[in-house]
């Protein structure tokens, strides 16, 4: 049985839920943590869909295959199946906030306000943009999963 269960959640779950899903499950892994781990979208766009093109390819840039996700709509069960439901931005905050039933367990944060320095500020979405976008978005979801993974040790120590 996994210590901890972590739901990134953005707007359409290919782009960077699932960045942040495969920044988290490695950096969970090589600090030795036991987690389920899972991402969803609070739109149901693409709902059984790939991640994005380019999301695949900066993951693979990063030695990690996330060509088998598949998107999926945040549903009112996660909070009861997770500890952790991570938005990316404060739209999706918004998102999480109007699908919880209200008696679950998940505690719901925006990832960045978990790094040091960085409360407040949101992962951009790099839909729109080119490759480029999708590189800031991997180092801003590395350093939130970074940072979660050192809030789990913190919580067991």
């Amino acid at each position: 049985m996994p210590s901890h269960s972590v739901l990134f959640v953005c707007l359409g779950n290919i782009c960077r839920s699932p960045l942040a899903e495969a920044a988290f499950r490695r950096a969970a892994q090589e600090a030795g943590l036991d987690v389920h781990v899972d991402s969803a979208g609070t739109a149901d766009y693409h709902v059984g869909q790939p991640p994005d093109p380019r999301s695949i390819e900066e993951a693979r840039r990063q030695g990690i295959d996330i060509s088998g996700y598949r998107g999926r709509q945040l549903a009112a069960e996660d909070f009861h199946r997770f500890d952790f439901i991570l938005g990316m931005d404060r739209s999706n905050m918004q998102g999480i906030a109007a699908r919880n039933p209200g008696n679950g367990k998940a505690r719901a944060v925006m990832l960045l306000d978990l790094v040091p320095g960085q409360k407040g500020r949101e992962v951009g979405d790099p839909y729109y943009g080119g490759a480029d976008g999708f590189r800031v978005t991997w180092n801003e979801v590395d350093a939130g999963a970074q940072a979660l993974v050192a809030v789990l040790l913190s919580d067991h120590g």
